[in-house]
């Protein structure tokens, strides 16, 4: 398969060049049939608004901006944005239609408005005669090195549809597994927030009550009841340090991981090894290094920039390292499946299927099946883990609330025995 090395160009100094904006304006008119009719339209000026309505046959009586709302608050700009954008560049790339059009078609249209912003901003250097790659650099925020790299390869090689179609399945892909992640992540996480939510409302407002009854009764309380008594003043008493110590640890954390790497790097080691969702997180970064380097070596880039753009695709420490050590391996001479196979960390499988592309030319084609087997794996986990986790859910819950309430009834049966 022939590769193309990808350079980056440096941009040069140049005023830049704002595209007009557009805004969104509410018109009425009347159509071929004499109908009155109505709607919305986006555009920089009323009379570009009249003249396309006269050009679908509209005759317009009324055309005013649409007013902004009193809450004003601006989308941002997310991954999903960027993943359907690129599946509509695709589309329009292989259609025929130009790429200063689409870039114009998919601008003028966006809701968002940020996102019209982004897309002028690139049209505005695409028109000025710079690569589309070197115009899409600046927006590391929105298009990292790899889908730049990409884009690059696909402008060397003149397949800048292909390339874009192989990007685009690439970051759908990733996408959907991003948020299988989420979901299996969230079930545990509700499962704790419920439980403790469910035993602080007792303890601060059902056990309180049942304390007041026991007080008539002049007898010594059972060693779980006073242990449940006890502790529900103790949380009464000091329930908003409890509050201040976990709004704490959150910030703490929070910012500890966005500016320790080292941190990072050992949530990332511990999240591996949590039971049920470790495994889940295992394929999960094979399925994106898997991906990734099938997207990059079939769009043309060399085997060991690919290594190292999946490496930081993975999404995890361990991989990341074990993948940066394969790049190193094999850029020393030796076979990609026998320096996997040194780390210790990638299955039989995996391996396998990365010696037979090998062997056979076809390593892409490999790696992405390896990526749809793993992917497959991570949905049927998460499935199996939302369908175990509403019973667990009610155990839990069973649990604590069934233990609390035994607690608070024993000295009743135990007055009920005694009367007896």
């Amino acid at each position: 398969m022939a590769t193309a090395t990808v350079k980056r160009k440096t941009k040069a100094n140049k005023p830049t060049k704002h595209q007009p904006k557009v805004f969104t304006y509410q018109w009425k008119g009347v159509n071929r049939d004499g109908q009155r009719t109505s709607g919305e339209l986006k555009g920089s000026t009323i009379a570009e608004i009249r003249s396309v309505l006269k050009a679908q046959g509209v005759t317009p009586k009324g055309v005013r901006k649409k007013s902004a709302p009193l809450w004003k608050s601006e989308k941002k700009i997310t991954a999903m944005d960027i993943a359907m954008m690129t599946r509509q560049i695709a589309t329009m790339l292989s259609a025929g239609v130009p790429l200063v059009t689409t870039i114009e078609l998919l601008g003028r249209g966006h809701e968002k408005a940020k996102m019209r912003e982004l897309l002028g901003t690139i049209l505005s250097d695409v028109q000025s005669g710079i690569p589309l790659s070197d115009a899409l650099r600046p927006h590391r925020r929105y298009f990292d090195d790899l889908y730049v790299d990409l884009v690059a390869a696909g402008e060397h090689s003149g397949s800048l549809d292909a390339v874009f179609d192989r990007v685009a399945t690439y970051r759908e892909k990733a996408e959907q597994l991003k948020s299988k992640i989420k979901k299996a992540m969230f079930y545990p996480a509700a499962v704790v927030v419920v439980a403790l939510a469910v035993t602080t409302l007792l303890l601060l407002f059902v056990v309180p009550q049942f304390e007041d009854i026991f007080k008539g009764f002049g007898a010594e309380l059972p060693a779980f009841t006073q242990m449940i008594i006890d502790m529900s003043r103790w949380l009464q008493a000091s329930w908003y340090y409890f509050a201040i110590a976990i709004i704490a640890g959150i910030w703490l954390f929070r910012r500890t991981h966005r500016n320790s790497q080292a941190f990072r790097d050992r949530v990332d080691v511990a999240v591996l090894k949590i039971p049920a969702i470790g495994d889940i997180l295992h394929k999960a970064s094979m399925a994106r290094f898997a991906r990734t380097l099938a997207t990059t070596f079939a769009a043309g880039v060399p085997l060991i920039d690919g290594l190292e753009s999946a490496a930081g695709a993975s999404g995890n420490y361990v991989y990341r390292k074990a993948l940066l050590k394969v790049r190193q391996e094999v850029m020393a001479g030796m076979q990609m499946n026998v320096a996997m196979l040194t780390t210790g960390l990638f299955p039989d499988m995996l391996i396998q299927m990365v010696m037979i592309g090998e062997e056979s030319g076809g390593l892409d084609e490999m790696l992405n099946k390896v990526a749809n087997i793993y992917e497959m794996q991570v949905d049927d986990a998460v499935d199996g883990l939302s369908s175990l986790i509403e019973p667990v859910m009610m155990v839990v819950i069973g649990t604590v609330v069934g233990g609390l309430i035994i607690g608070m009834y024993l000295p009743i049966f135990e007055m009920g025995n005694i009367v007896g």
